[in-house]
């Protein structure tokens, strides 16, 4: 399991608890999508861990935003970037938001009445507000038909509509934006995807009667979070976009691809780390302590608790609280030989403060330090830090060059 294992015992001698973020692995995994993918804008969903180190290493390299509040929007502009690298992508914006956000980002309509705000907002201050339209597809990630969604606007319906909006002097419909689904694994669904999510695009350009400025193909690229995941081949699901973005050159041709990074970037250059804290025998059962489990990383809890209810292997809707079995590793950092079989808990007071059952680990002491990967995304984000008003754990970003940036 790749972590900076001497960073890790350094920062555990100051702090109880933390997550590390690794600038080194982010950037190869920058490099790693450049590289592969050409013709192709990556956007970062800042959602998914935004660390101000992090953030920042991301931008640096050219990645635009994803952003999912106009607080996310603010931080983009922060970073120095331009309203045409912010992608302001929601359900349920109010007015207020779209007021904060119209001017620095570009918005993205989910649903008809937010079409009807942003007009309203951009009349008033005597503006044409260039826009996308997230759609719900009439097709799904599998290429199966489409279903009801709380997310954008149904295929069909916002087709209708067209005819309306192209009649609104105060904004204009640039683009579109789906995301049907996180963390697959199989590049050539992906790929078919892509190829459906083109189709589409020209079928909107045609009914908007102008050409399209962008499409948004969401994410999708997962990352390998259990032992028996094989990562995606990006290489190959790079040559795939190539060989589709030369088919449909001539028909969008000043459409800029886009496609989010999702927790690609920094899923896994991530860790978390805690402390042994006690060590008990109850009915025969070891129990192993540690500093702050759920209160810190809620998601290995979660996985107990999803585990328990069903036997499914990834569980519908889900994501990102749960992935699926075996999402992540436990390193105890120990020299110990010899092994025993325990329960991991954490200590705050309810019985599902647990990450793993009955698991064989190396013998642990009290003081020992104790590593959970897969901590890069979805994690400090997630959990619940107040329970018990115990200290939050540290969030440190480890630059490839210069000193550690500590949130």
């Amino acid at each position: 399991m790749d972590f900076d294992r001497s960073a890790v015992l350094r920062l555990a001698e100051e702090h109880d608890s933390f997550y590390m973020y690794d600038g080194r692995m982010i950037m190869d995994n920058i490099v790693a999508l450049h590289e592969s993918f050409e013709g192709v804008r990556f956007l970062y969903s800042m959602k998914a861990n935004p660390h101000p180190g992090v953030l920042k290493c991301i931008i640096e390299e050219g990645v635009g935003l994803d952003a999912a509040s106009v607080r996310e929007v603010m931080m983009g502009r922060e970073n120095g970037l331009d309203a045409g690298d912010i992608y302001y992508s929601a359900p349920g914006k109010s007015e207020r938001d779209i007021e904060a956000a119209l001017g620095c980002s570009t918005i993205i309509a989910d649903s008809v009445s937010e079409v009807e705000r942003i007009r309203a907002v951009a009349e008033r201050h005597g503006i044409v507000a260039e826009i996308g339209i997230r759609l719900n597809p009439d097709f799904s990630f599998d290429g199966d038909s489409g279903s009801a969604n709380k997310f954008g606007i149904d295929e069909a319906e916002a087709f209708r509509w067209l005819s309306s909006w192209n009649g609104y002097k105060s904004i204009r419909i640039c683009g579109i934006h789906v995301h049907s689904r996180s963390q697959e694994l199989r590049g050539g669904l992906i790929a078919a995807y892509y190829g459906r999510m083109f189709e589409l695009a020209v079928r909107f350009q045609e009914a908007l009667g102008r050409e399209l400025s962008f499409v948004n193909m969401g994410s999708g690229i997962g990352i390998p979070y259990a032992e028996c995941d094989a990562p995606v081949d990006i290489k190959a699901l790079g040559a795939e976009m190539s060989a589709l973005i030369g088919q449909y050159r001539e028909k969008l041709p000043k459409a800029e691809i886009l496609v989010e990074s999702g927790r690609f970037l920094v899923g896994k250059a991530g860790v978390y780390v805690t402390h042994v804290t006690d060590k008990k025998l109850s009915h025969g059962k070891t129990f192993v302590l540690l500093a702050n489990t759920m209160g810190g990383f809620v998601r290995p809890s979660i996985a107990q608790m999803v585990e328990s209810y069903t036997n499914e292997e990834k569980p519908a809707g889900c994501e990102p609280m749960y992935t699926g079995r075996g999402a992540f590793g436990f390193v105890p950092m120990t020299d110990a030989r010899d092994t025993e079989t325990v329960t991991v808990t954490g200590s705050l007071c309810t019985g599902t403060d647990v990450i793993a059952k009955d698991i064989t680990l190396p013998w642990l002491e009290c003081g020992d330090v104790f590593v959970i990967t897969n901590a890069g995304s979805y994690a400090a984000v997630l959990s619940p830090m107040q329970f018990a008003s115990l200290e939050p754990p540290a969030q440190i970003f480890l630059p490839e060059r210069g000193r550690p940036l500590e949130l």
